[in-house]
Parts: C-alpha cells; structure tokens; sequence
C-alpha cells in the first residue's frame, strides 16, 4: 500500500498532546495521525451502519414470535453464562 503525504491544520494544544502521546507510545507521529484517522472513520462507518439497521427494524418492528424466539435465546444465553461463573 502506497502512502500519500499530506498537511492538515490542528490547534497548537492538540498538537502538542499528540506530539507527547506518540513520544510515550513510541511511535511516529504520522503513525499516530493515521491511527487515529482510521479509528474515527470506522466509527462512522459503524454509526451508519446501526443507523441502517436501526431504520430497518423501525420499519418492520418484531413480530410476537420474534419476541418468543429473543426471550428463548436469552434464557439459553443466562443458562450458559450462571453455568460458567
């Protein structure tokens, strides 16, 4: 993967905690930038991706045998987890 170089504009205190967070985690500072870019992508990625989802379960709300099947699996679910601890 090829890499591309670009500038951005950051307030000074910003930039500044950055510059410490990279020298503490010991890592370039353009490693820290890209990190932290592809997490925030991700997110929104993720936050539009349950808002979808959200959007499809508002429009086709669960039906009572959906809700018997959600209760069953819960049950299950509590049955293994007191099992464990």
């Amino acid at each position: 993967m090829s890499n591309i170089k670009t500038a951005v504009s950051i307030e000074e205190p910003l930039f500044e905690r950055a510059e410490r967070l990279a020298e503490r985690m010991e890592m370039s500072r353009s490693h820290l930038y890209s990190l932290a870019l592809e997490m925030f992508v991700e997110k929104c990625e993720s936050q539009q991706i349950l808002g979808q989802l959200n959007r499809i379960y508002e429009e086709n709300p669960p039906t009572a045998e959906d809700e018997r099947r959600l209760e069953a699996m819960r049950r299950q679910q509590r049955r293994l987890v007191e099992g464990e601890w």
